[in-house]
């Protein structure tokens, strides 16, 4: 495979960071994983006004502008020959000195790789097991819209799903409320309306987030975004999450239990199907 670092198109294995670059040293960056469909990256816009929204919040700087990012993506593709796929950008604030202080990292790092998904055609859709994470969130964490490099919450909760056999693990904030997966958004149905966790939760502003949402506007399917506890998520008529990699989930079990099942995410899930063979941008 041949990835793409600070502007140079080498093979992975030759593709070197730094010991001393503070991505690797604190988490000190950035990242965006975005699916490719027949050739492009599917909500490059969302994904780059993201990256640079985190970026001004953290003060790093990126590099690249977006179009010049968008034809390095589209030259990294066709080298690797790999028009379907999940490609992700790491964008690390780069070699400073030592200690937390960014003062003196002046050279951002930027890479972009290729990574194959799962062939799932002809395939029924999956329906996940979740459990409940023993990890908690600060509600309202204002870095929690950006997708940082700082992501333990999320590894040890991921860690918790894999132990006990699960796909995907639930977090709670501070607040008792159940606010996001570890690397998914929430949703979950009742009385034929979608709810979602605000962002001011304490959440990742998801791409995949708001694309559920507009689908839902389109077909008129009524929104509320206002929080949940473990118990009423429960009671829910139907519970399913959003990601890039994957799109639309259904979860049919939450810490062994099995959840109602609602058509409407079906039908949500089928629109973004749908969505991602029509407008691949």
């Amino acid at each position: 495979m041949i990835a793409f670092l600070n502007g140079d198109f080498i093979p992975e294995e030759q593709a070197k960071v730094s010991i001393l670059d503070r991505g690797f040293l604190y988490g000190d960056g950035l990242f965006e994983v975005m699916s490719v469909f027949r050739g492009r990256p599917f909500r490059w816009n969302d994904h780059m006004t993201r990256l640079q929204q985190g970026a001004a919040f953290l003060k790093i700087r990126v590099p690249f502008a977006a179009d010049e990012l968008r034809e390095h993506a589209r030259q990294l593709i066709e080298r690797n020959g790999m028009p379907e796929g999940l490609l992700r950008l790491t964008l690390s604030r780069g070699v400073g000195v030592r200690g937390y202080s960014p003062a003196g990292a002046e050279h951002p790092t930027l890479t972009m790789t290729l990574h194959p998904v799962q062939e799932t055609k002809g395939e029924p859709p999956p329906v996940w097991r979740v459990i409940t994470a023993s990890f908690r969130l600060p509600a309202g964490e204002a870095l929690a819209q950006f997708k940082t490099c700082n992501k333990l919450s999320q590894v040890l909760a991921r860690a918790e799903a894999d132990a006990r056999g699960a796909d995907e693990a639930l977090l709670l904030n501070t607040d008792g409320k159940v606010v996001e997966g570890s690397s998914s958004n929430l949703f979950w149905i009742g009385k034929e309306t979608v709810n979602t966790p605000p962002l001011a939760a304490g959440i990742l502003a998801g791409v995949t987030r708001v694309v559920v949402l507009e689908i839902c506007r389109k077909i008129g399917v009524p929104i509320r975004e206002t929080g949940i506890t473990p118990v009423e998520l429960h009671r829910a008529d139907g519970v399913f999450l959003s990601l890039s990699s994957r799109g639309v989930i259904e979860a049919g079990w939450l810490d062994g239990e099995m959840l109602r099942r609602s058509p409407l995410a079906q039908k949500l899930r089928d629109a973004y199907v749908e969505m991602t063979r029509n407008c691949p941008d």
